[in-house]
Order: structure tokens, then sequence, then C-alpha cells
């Protein structure tokens, strides 16, 4: 323990350093910093005695290197997802009961909106719903069941172009 604090002492400032002019982000220098260390402290019996400096710039090189391979490997995927989106068809636009549909649907609560979303789209039964939002089975049903009710409710009556007060979160 006093053999890491001593080598973290006396060469944390140079390693930083050494990160801090091979990176393009500098705000990932500490991260980088801190695994390099973790690496020395993982391997102390590796620590050479007289040139834990040049052991721990070669750690950080291979800390930087692994860096660039995952920021390459996220930029490319970026990339493809970008690429994805071009290409994908727009949806098209609801018209008569479907656009009455949609508006309604606007209309629910955010949690109104993710519960029901969760369920019709994502295809989740119960179970993994209570997963979702972090509940139990029965509370999820319970959650799921009222805002079907809420949905339901203002599908049914005749559009005012105001939100009724159930909807918009106040209490009745």
């Amino acid at each position: 323990m006093a053999r890491f604090e001593e080598l973290f002492t006396s060469h944390h400032d140079a390693v930083l350093r050494y990160v801090v002019r091979r990176l393009e982000i500098r705000e990932d220098a500490a991260d980088l910093v801190a695994e390099t260390f973790l690496i020395a402290w993982r391997r102390m019996d590796d620590v050479p005695q007289h040139q834990a400096l040049p052991w721990l710039y070669g750690v950080a090189r291979k800390v930087l290197a692994n860096h660039r391979r995952g920021e390459t490997r996220r930029h490319g995927l970026a990339d493809k997802l970008r690429d994805d989106l071009r290409t994908t068809p727009v949806e098209f636009e609801p018209t008569g009961e479907l656009q009455h549909a949609a508006e309604v649907f606007r209309q629910l609560s955010d949690a109104d909106r993710e519960l029901l979303s969760l369920v019709a789209w994502e295809g989740l039964d119960t179970a993994q719903l209570a997963a979702a939002l972090g509940c139990s089975r029965n509370a999820a049903m319970v959650r799921l069941h009222r805002a079907r009710r809420r949905l339901e409710r203002l599908l049914n009556q005749p559009s005012t172009g105001r939100m009724p007060a159930t909807v918009r979160g106040e209490q009745s």
C-alpha cells in the first residue's frame, strides 16, 4: 500500500501530462490516468523498482491505444446509425381516426404515454413492464389499467380543444 502511494504521488503528474499530450479530448485524461494507476495497483509486483515511470508510460500507452480503438468503434457505430436514419422511410401522416387517436395520445401525461408505448410498441408483457418501471408486477398492472382507462375516456369524449384536468395531472 505504501509503495503504491509513493508511486502515485511521485508519478501522477508526469503520467497525466503524458496522457494529455496524446489526447484530442482532454476531458478523457483523468479517466485514462486513473485506469493506468489501477493497472499499476493490480500489478504492483511487476512494477520495476527503479524504472517505474517508464513502465507507467508503457501502461498508459496501452490504455490510450484501447481508448482510441473504442473511440473508433463508437464513431463508426454512430456513422452507421446516422446512415441508417437517413435511409429510414418517413412515417406516414395519420388521417381521420388515426389522426384523432394520435392527438388524444399526445394529450395523455408523459407517464401514461410511456406505459402504453412500452406495451403496444415495444411489446412488453406486465412482468417486463414492471422491470422497466422498477415496480412490482401488480403496480405495473394497475398503472397500465388506469392509463388504458384514461386513453379510452379521451377517445370517447367529443373534442373540446382543452385537455381534461385528470390528463394534465391535476387532481379533481
